[in-house]
């Protein structure tokens, strides 16, 4: 293991991004069933880049996995926390980082309670301001089905531009479905 991963070396910090609403922690296997709420839900699942998951089990691996991942230093996952309330409302995730020329790719689901309440638009600053000053970031990508519009909206609210329309990149419900491809630079004042 590359004791000089940036992931690896900010991953603690990453976990404690806090704002006046939201804020995140690391993911635990003891949240697996808070997490498998929304995990489990098709209406979620469906533009999401994981499967479905249909029992608890296939959750507890998932989270598993993704702490794998973070451990090898390949992505960054935080569970999104409503400060509130203290409840699990999503996961949000950094990952694809290319260090030699700047720029990572950004990922978020969050339970279909919590959608269009502003959270996701939070969850994402925190995600692009955390790039650029810990990770040192230059430019965020994020990939969306163009049939998932508050997805994109999250991401024009914070500043992304669509930068690339691949036609039928994805099947969904036997639909072929175009992935937008978003981008930010970070250095940008929007």
């Amino acid at each position: 293991m590359d004791n000089l991963n940036p992931v690896i070396l900010n991953a603690g910090i990453f976990h404690t991004l806090t704002e006046d609403v939201i804020s995140y922690k690391a993911l635990d296997l003891k949240d697996t069933e808070k997490i498998h709420r929304y995990t489990s839900d098709e209406e979620v699942s469906r533009y999401i880049g994981w499967k479905l998951m249909r029992n608890r089990e296939e959750t507890y691996e998932h989270i598993q996995t993704m702490q794998r991942r973070e451990g090898a230093g390949s992505h960054l996952y935080s569970s999104v926390i409503l400060k509130a309330s203290g409840e699990i409302i999503g996961t949000v995730m950094l990952f694809d980082f290319n260090f030699d020329v700047g720029c990572g790719e950004i990922g978020y689901v969050f339970h279909k309670d919590y959608w269009g309440k502003g959270y996701g638009t939070r969850s994402v600053a925190l995600l692009c301001d955390f790039a650029l000053r810990n990770l040192k970031l230059q430019k965020l990508y994020a990939s969306v089905v163009d049939e998932n519009t508050g997805s994109a909206r999250i991401l024009i609210k914070n500043g992304f531009v669509l930068e690339e329309q691949e036609k039928g990149y994805y099947q969904i419900d036997g639909k072929a479905c175009d992935r937008l491809v978003f981008s930010k630079d970070l250095n940008s004042k929007v």
